[in-house]
């Protein structure tokens, strides 16, 4: 081999690694540089931010906002900051959310609404929903144990007089189910006292939360009897919404996610029920008071137009002493004995 062509070999072999080298110093000193060039942001004050969906009408709870860093350019004068004078989370616990809330957004003052904000009954109203306000004692209203966003049934007792003689009956029914109390005295919050405590204070007027129909249902049962409240447990809504479920009423389309099942079950769940009600009388308390109500005797308008037809038929006014016949001519009624003794 030619000794000329072997030494532009080697220089060509040279020069290509050379050039190798440098750009690959080249490339790799401008990574470094670029990731060197990306300053952190900072981070500001810790501003209150919701921990899950908060749907427009939902009370805040212990556990539906947290503090978290906040870069600093972007807090608004509108957000919670930690430290203010309205930030405190025990203050917020049961003020409304007024506009929808998804999880990881800054709640704003705009946003919620306090039990001393005008509106705020409204905006704690659900969807289609309406407000009731019924008058209670501490008898009927539980003695006071009734607060803001407590479940209760609501009974009726009243006496039904009939148009017999002997006493009236007495009975008690329950005309409504799983009502949400809004607020007790245009009072939302618990009242303490100066060692923090929780103390009763006795209601005399509760407001709660009703669809419409029951609204008329519960204005007219005002006017009927006496109407008492009955507190439910919390366990009794997960047995109201078992029972829905088991009974078709509860339906969930296909391709729904977790959450989306969830505000469908609690939507069923938060639903006041007027059906399958119960009812007590004064027969199955004391064996002394009446299960029916007392019947209407026959007049004697009633059983004239049949006496005097038959030596069998009883006179006016009398009453037989075993068993009878009953015969009815229009609106005339014949009461005829058989077997008399």
């Amino acid at each position: 081999m030619d000794v000329k062509k072997v030494a532009l070999l080697i220089g060509a072999l040279l020069i290509a690694v050379i050039t190798a080298v440098m750009a690959k110093n080249i490339f790799t000193g401008a990574g470094a540089q670029t990731a060197a060039a990306a300053p952190a942001v900072p981070l500001g004050p810790k501003v209150l931010v919701a921990r899950k969906p908060l749907t427009v009408g939902s009370m805040i709870e212990p556990d539906s906002f947290s503090y978290q860093p906040w870069p600093k350019e972007l807090v608004q004068g509108a957000y919670y900051s930690q430290g203010s004078a309205d930030g405190d989370p025990q203050k917020m616990v049961g003020m409304v959310v007024r506009n929808a809330v998804t999880a990881g957004e800054p709640l704003t003052r705009g946003t919620l609404v306090g039990p001393q904000d005008r509106g705020f009954l409204a905006a704690a109203l659900g969807p289609g929903m309406r407000a009731v306000t019924v008058p209670v004692t501490q008898t009927t209203g539980v003695a006071g144990f009734v607060f803001a966003g407590d479940r209760v049934d609501m009974v009726l007792t009243q006496q039904v007089e009939g148009g017999g003689d002997g006493p009236a009956l007495k009975v008690s029914e329950t005309i409504v189910r799983n009502l949400r109390v809004l607020a007790t005295d245009q009072a939302m919050d618990q009242v303490k006292d100066k060692d923090g405590k929780i103390t009763v204070k006795p209601s005399t007027t509760v407001t709660l939360e009703a669809t419409p129909r029951i609204a008329e249902k519960i204005a007219v049962a005002q006017s009927m009897g006496q109407l008492s409240l009955s507190l439910r447990s919390i366990a009794d809504t997960t047995a109201e919404l078992e029972r829905a479920v088991a009974t078709g009423q509860v339906k969930i389309p296909a391709g729904t996610n977790p959450a989306q099942e969830r505000q469908i079950l609690l939507a069923v769940a938060n639903q006041p029920l007027d059906s399958n009600t119960t009812f007590t009388t004064g027969g199955d308390v004391s064996r002394f008071q009446r299960r029916t109500v007392p019947s209407r005797p026959v007049s004697e308008s009633q059983s004239a137009g049949g006496y005097g037809r038959s030596p069998m038929m009883i006179g006016a006014g009398a009453v037989p002493a075993g068993p009878s016949v009953r015969i009815s001519r229009g609106n005339s009624v014949t009461i005829v004995p058989v077997g008399a003794r």
